[in-house]
């Protein structure tokens, strides 16, 4: 397999970003239902938003492609909006660099429930600094602070990576991800 990307791999992956944008800026109805309940149970529905560069990159395992899904699912998800959100495009490159260190630890070769989970996590993690920039974090009481901060580590580990993970699993039965990974021996045998 090619180490640098090729131009149906970009393409793939902005398109991937552009299903994500859409899919994050209707989330936003879910988020805010949930957050109507109180103690920030709308955290565990906050992995949607990382979703973007853990299906790209388990469908396209190359370096890059998180940092690139991630990159073009926030800058999508503004212009869905209607404006130009800062904070959003922050989030979105700092996701994808989180995504890509994880994915670079393994070499770019594990697409692992591991692996996803990890970079699912990953995710969650960079976006909290972020938020206490942004002022999300200053005002919670501690013991609530630890709620918001388990809540979406959880999601992140199983709404980004875990169901991330099921859906490309799901996707690569239906043969359509074959076309960007190297055929296996099974491949080779069926001929």
């Amino acid at each position: 397999m090619s180490k640098g990307l090729k131009l149906s791999e970009i393409l793939v992956t902005v398109l991937i970003a552009v299903v994500f944008a859409i899919i994050y800026n209707l989330w936003w109805f879910a988020y805010n239902v949930a957050q109507v309940a109180g103690l920030h149970i709308e955290q565990v529905t906050y992995g949607v938003w990382f979703m973007a560069a853990i299906v790209a990159y388990l469908i396209i395992p190359k370096p890059g492609i998180a940092l690139i899904a991630e990159f073009a699912a926030g800058a999508g998800e503004t212009i869905v909006m209607g404006k130009f959100d800062i904070p959003t495009i922050i989030y979105a490159i700092l996701q994808g660099l989180a995504c890509e260190i994880i994915f670079a630890i393994f070499k770019y070769k594990s697409r692992s429930l591991m692996v996803a989970a990890l970079a699912g996590l990953a995710t969650a993690l960079i976006s909290f600094p972020v938020d206490y920039f942004y002022g999300y974090l200053n005002e919670v009481a501690g013991w609530n602070l630890l709620l918001f901060i388990v809540f979406r580590a959880i999601s992140g580990i199983v709404v980004a990576g875990l169901l991330s993970y099921y859906i490309v699993k799901a996707l690569d039965q239906t043969g359509v991800t074959k076309l960007f990974r190297p055929a296996s021996q099974k491949d080779y045998d069926n001929l």
